[in-house]
This record gives C-alpha cells, structure tokens and sequence, in this order.
C-alpha cells in the first residue's frame, strides 16, 4: 500500500483546540446567505420544504454540491424524520442534475459531522455530493495544493440551473 504523508496537517491540528467556536447566537454563513434571499450570487440553486442545495464556493471539483437543512443542527442524529428523507431524496435529485449537466463517471456523497471530522461549518451540517471523474486529481493538488476547476462557479451554476428548472416543469405537467 502506498502512503502520502501531509505534515502540515499536524500544525492544523495542533492549533484546533486555540479556534474560537461562532457565538451560538449568530446564524450560519448558510442561514446568512438563505435570508439575503440573492439565490444565484450566493450559489442557492434550489430550495425545497425542509433542506436546500447550494454550490460550495471552495468545491473539490466542479459541481460540488452542499445539502443543508433550514433548520441548524450539528449532527445528523437530531434531524427529524422528514428532514432525512428529505436529505436522502434531494441526494438523488443532486446526482440526477449532475449526472445531465456534467456527466460525472462516479458521485461522492458524504458528511463531516463535527470540526474533529474536518467540518468546516460544524454548527450547521450539510451533506457532500460531489462529481468525480476518472484522473480528476492531477500534480496540482499535490505539488502546489492547488485545485484546477475547468469551469467558472457561475458557468456551473447557470448550466445546473437550466437543468434544474427543466426538472421542475417535467414534474409539474406529470
């Protein structure tokens, strides 16, 4: 098995415990966004009953997508039954929107539930669908910890949204 060693990860680590958490009065980046009610400067492409979907604005590749409840919660464990369901349907939608806009050989979906898991937004948990495609990982991220995008956010958005929207009305005249 080969290994790849990132040392740098350990001065992160290290001083993770010296991070202030958000004042638990202040409203998630992803609640902030949501009430500033500008959907495609904000990256919100769609917004169902119980979660909504944006892009994340520092994706792994393009198309990464974030699932996040209205409500603000920190784990998965106290979501209601119908925010799960939700979350779960909505993953579905998410790869289907992909899948017609970028053609994605694979789909990664995962959570990082508390900051010890690497989530960025902790107080808030979200799901990651994220597009992959086979040799999407090049000596950029490596070498020069740089991730290449082939597109612009708000091409990717733009394409999403057309998608989006055509889904809408299909559902609509069923």
């Amino acid at each position: 098995m080969d290994r790849m060693w990132s040392p740098w990860r350990s001065e992160y680590v290290a001083e993770a415990a010296d991070r202030t958490p958000p004042p638990s009065d202040t409203a998630s980046i992803f609640t902030q966004l949501l009430e500033e009610d500008n959907d495609p400067e904000n990256l919100i492409l769609w917004r169902g009953e119980q979660v909504f979907v944006i892009m994340n604005l520092y994706p792994y590749n393009n198309g990464h997508l974030l699932i996040v409840p209205y409500r603000e919660v920190d784990t998965y464990r106290v979501l209601t039954a119908a925010e799960q369901t939700a979350i779960a349907t909505t993953i579905g939608r998410c790869i289907g929107w992909l899948e017609a806009t970028l053609s994605p050989e694979g789909v990664n979906v995962g959570m990082n539930l508390g900051a010890a898991a690497g989530a960025g937004i902790p107080e808030h948990m979200h799901v990651h669908v994220v597009p992959r495609w086979t040799g999407d990982t090049n000596f950029m991220s490596t070498t020069a910890e740089t991730r290449v995008l082939p597109e612009d956010l708000s091409t990717t958005y733009d394409k999403l949204r057309a998608v989006i929207d055509d889904d809408a009305s299909s559902s609509a005249s069923r």
